[in-house]
């Protein structure tokens, strides 16, 4: 079993457990055109991490889903969600 995520995870886990992917699915990263069933190779010596999915349907995939709007409106957390780069920047706070 392998997790594979763009978000935070804990607790207790088997097998390979691949975490902050980035650049994230909600800024519209290759991993938002991940779909069930689709496969995906790990290579753990190589540092690799691929979805057979040609450039192409990647492309497509990615085109046709909506632009990504937080449900988080108020507070905190909004600002964090507002203001907080992609986790491929540093996650940094710019004004």
């Amino acid at each position: 079993m392998a997790l594979i995520t763009d978000g935070r995870f804990s607790g207790a886990t088997k097998g390979a457990a691949i975490g902050h992917i980035s650049p994230e699915a909600a800024s519209g990263g290759p991993l938002a055109a991940v779909k069930e069933g689709d496969t995906i190779v790990i290579d753990i010596p190589e540092h690799r991490i691929d979805v057979d999915l040609s450039d192409e349907e990647i492309k497509g995939r990615l085109s046709q889903l909506p632009e990504f709007e937080s449900n988080i409106k108020t507070g905190y957390l909004s600002r964090y969600a507002e203001r907080v780069t992609s986790a491929g920047k540093g996650a940094v706070f710019e004004k």
